[in-house]
């Protein structure tokens, strides 16, 4: 008979580790309907209230090297705990603070719950899916993609239907304390063992030179994303679409890299890991290529190119780094987590002083060019 000690843990770390993707996307994108009703608390011009935002991808960078002492020293489990915990506590106040001290370091904090829950969880994924031996890493991230559609358009709806934003936010902190608390216990400890004495030190471990790559491919893979979601609308009005439809580029590249993430497993066990990630990349490089090329509104359907080439290129990027021989994951996912949300944030910025010395298709065309180096650097990155 067999018992409770001794079933296959597999099944409940799976979807458990499913679910803790798909709540992290659902609170972290519960963070953009907000974005305007903090603005008017605050009552801070454009820029300076976009000084502070700045806090939230400080936050989720500066957190990383914790995050690898509490992977090593405590496993993934309690490292995620942890992050949901603080991410639980900091929401509610997201919705009422409008000091603007005050709501940027809220959003510093906010940062490091999702930076250390980023890395926790993608420390989880691939222990999963290597103990599964199988890809699982693409679909673990389309979960995330599906929770970002949900916790956008769940708070959206419920504004919609008339609650107050403190309202609407304590039922969208209830839903994601639910998930996570329930699902907790299906984790994986994930504890690694200690160094042993002598062992290369953290910090040279992370300057492995595989490690390195990796980092640098998945910093170009979020700068995509970071461009698409700050510029894709500016870019769109200026090739003709009306202000109020210019969300339609970046709601084209999510639905499209959803579906590509949702996809990507399969692919990668039919194709295999490297052809997978330079199909991404070339797919990705071509849509940026379509929308600056497409005249007239047409130019959407790029941006949805783009989101089905991107989908599976930070899965793979997480999914190799652990495989780095002699590099632990509770160096390697952090450092990778770190390099992806500073491409997150200054890629935005980077586009931007482009445009400004060019025009804002050169700066976007630029972005096409760096993914082909994702191209370049496949069989180095995925050994």
């Amino acid at each position: 008979m067999t018992t409770q000690a001794t079933a296959d843990p597999l099944p409940a770390a799976r979807l458990s580790t499913r679910l803790f993707f798909l709540s992290s996307g659902f609170v972290n994108a519960a963070w953009a309907p907000m974005v305007p009703f903090a603005k008017a608390r605050t009552g801070l011009g454009t820029a300076s209230f976009g000084a502070v935002l700045i806090g939230l991808g400080v936050g989720a960078v500066l957190i990383m090297p914790l995050v690898s002492w509490g992977l090593s020293r405590h496993g993934t489990r309690r490292c995620m705990a942890a992050s949901c915990a603080l991410l639980t506590l900091v929401l509610p106040l997201l919705a009422i603070l409008s000091s603007p001290l005050g709501l940027a370091i809220a959003l510093l904090c906010f940062g490091f719950g999702l930076g250390g829950l980023d890395a926790g969880m993608n420390a989880q994924a691939v222990e999963v899916e290597a103990r599964s031996a199988r890809p699982l890493m693409s679909g673990f991230h389309g979960m995330f993609s599906i929770g970002g559609l949900a916790g956008s358009l769940g708070l959206t709806l419920l504004l919609a239907s008339g609650l107050s934003l403190l309202v609407a936010v304590f039922t969208i902190m209830a839903i994601f304390l639910v998930l996570w608390l329930t699902r907790l216990r299906g984790l994986l400890p994930g504890r690694e063992p200690r160094p042993a004495a002598g062992q290369q030190s953290s910090l040279r471990l992370a300057l492995h030179p595989v490690v390195l790559v990796i980092g640098a491919l998945c910093f170009i893979g979020f700068l995509g994303e970071g461009a698409t979601l700050d510029w894709s609308a500016l870019f769109l009005h200026g090739k003709g679409l009306a202000t109020a439809y210019g969300g339609v580029g970046y709601a084209a590249f999510s639905v499209t890299m959803a579906a590509g993430r949702l996809t990507g497993d399969a692919l990668a066990r039919r194709w295999g890991v490297v052809r997978l990630l330079r199909f991404s990349a070339i797919l990705a490089a071509l849509g940026w290529a379509a929308a600056v090329l497409v005249p007239g509104p047409a130019a959407v359907a790029g941006f949805a190119l783009v989101g089905l080439g991107a989908a599976n290129i930070v899965p793979l990027l997480f999914g190799a780094a652990a495989r780095v021989p002699g590099v632990p994951t509770s160096v390697s996912i952090p450092l990778i987590s770190a390099l992806g949300y500073a491409g997150m944030l200054c890629g935005p910025a980077m586009v931007g002083f482009a445009a400004a010395a060019t025009s804002l298709g050169v700066a976007l065309s630029g972005v096409a060019a760096l993914l082909l180096l994702v191209v370049a650097a496949a069989d180095v990155a995925l050994p």
